[in-house]
């Protein structure tokens, strides 16, 4: 996997192509939920970039796993931890939090694959005592 800057919008981005891929493949209402929650831009990037973010991904998938698609389920969890890493700061940690669990609740069915990138990100940035950024990207997903 390719190293984005600590904090970097990139690096956030990758964690909801992770959570875009959790269960094998992306669902229209995954896109369409994060269009309408604006989150490249909240991200910090355009949506071009997101994409090329998201393609990165995807690739580095695929490289890792010599071709054969498997998901972002299929990551091991030293990957995975140092991939979380990139994003230190507490607020954008709860930011990109708040963006995948609306992307994955969207269809209101939790995979396998995204129930433990949850338990993974829970344990990789513990919830806060007050989760406004939540609450606030799941009243626009509602919306």
């Amino acid at each position: 996997m390719r190293s984005y800057p600590i904090n970097s919008p990139e690096a956030a981005a990758r964690i909801v192509a992770m959570a875009l891929v959790a269960d094998g493949h992306y669902a229209t209402a995954e896109i369409r939920a994060l269009d309408r929650l604006s989150a490249p831009s909240r991200l910090g990037l355009a949506p071009e970039a997101f994409k090329v973010v998201m393609d990165h991904f995807c690739e580095d998938l695929l490289l890792a796993s010599h071709g054969e698609w498997m998901g972002s389920a299929a990551i091991d969890s030293a990957t995975r931890r140092r991939l979380f890493a990139e994003v230190q700061d507490p607020a954008l940690g709860a930011e990109v939090r708040a963006l995948c669990e609306a992307v994955m609740l969207c269809d209101s069915h939790l995979a396998d694959g995204e129930t433990e990138l949850l338990d993974d990100m829970a344990r990789a940035w513990p919830m806060p005592l007050n989760p406004t950024h939540r609450t606030s990207s799941m009243e626009q997903l509602a919306a």
